[in-house]
């Protein structure tokens, strides 16, 4: 088992009147947790709160659920059950919306963390992204649900046009979409010294790839103010969107140091 510490922040933007994006941790599950609502009046911002709300919950059923309780779950069984309940949170937001005055439309993205012994499961829907930071170099983890990206996986537009596309933000996936739901899932084996970013694109769609490295590499300030920085140069860019940004770090356990120092001692 890992030490894991997180910081997580949340910020308005400099264009935005309401903020649609919300996050959640909840570290004795080793969850965590980012989505960004959509939809017109306060319809996104209500979805990213049922998001962050309801899923942790919808997930430890999840998991608990077990014919064998002395039975570990495969990675690819906890992969399942984590679409499961992503899946379950899109079908009810899309029923209990549907013809519903205001809330026509209503959704959000959700990217998600699990970490489970040595192991976390990334799941996603939408353009809300994983990140890992790992030997100084920084891995996107998750492949947006976007009409953009369509554009790119087709050679249709090339990457340096992606950032002002007409088209960007049109997602083809999220919570609450009508018809059936495809979120996406994926394991990693983790190491101590990780660094893992889940974000919002009001992060990704203002700060290049190399600043990104450069700012989630900072090792000597302590997570929140590197949460807090990350917004500030997405903000200085501009700040067109909510940002949201949770860093999570991966140390040694507690019982691994104990152990190290009772051999440099002996």
């Amino acid at each position: 088992m890992f030490d894991i510490e997180y910081a997580g922040l949340t910020d308005l933007g400099r264009v935005r009147k309401k903020n649609e994006d919300a996050w959640v941790a909840v570290p004795e599950m080793g969850l965590f947790i980012v989505s960004d609502g959509i939809g017109g009046n306060f319809a996104g911002e209500i979805a990213s709160k049922i998001v962050v709300e309801a899923l942790p919950k919808l997930v430890r059923r999840r998991l608990a659920k077990s014919i064998d309780p002395d039975k570990e779950l495969t990675d690819d069984e906890v992969n399942d059950r984590i679409r499961n309940a992503i899946c379950k949170l899109s079908n009810d937001l899309c029923i209990k919306t549907a013809n519903e005055p205001g809330l026509e439309g209503m959704g959000a993205t959700v990217v998600m963390g699990l970490i489970r012994g040595d192991c976390i499961h990334i799941a996603h829907m939408g353009d809300s992204r994983a990140y890992l930071l790992r030997n100084s170099q920084l891995k996107q983890l998750t492949i947006d649900h976007s009409l953009v990206q369509l554009l790119l996986d087709n050679d249709e537009i090339k990457p340096e046009e992606a950032a002002t596309h007409p088209s960007r933000g049109q997602l083809t996936r999220s919570v609450g979409m009508v018809g059936e739901p495809l979120p996406e899932s994926t394991s990693l084996s983790l190491q101590t010294g990780d660094r893992l970013l889940l974000c919002s694109d009001g992060l990704t769609g203002m700060v290049s790839d190399e600043d990104l490295l450069m700012l989630v590499s900072n090792g000597e300030d302590a997570l929140q103010d590197v949460c807090g920085q990350l917004i500030k140069v997405a903000n200085e860019a501009g700040g067109t969107d909510n940002i949201t940004v949770l860093l999570i770090d991966i140390g040694a356990s507690k019982a691994s140091e104990t152990t190290q120092d009772m051999d440099t001692e002996a």
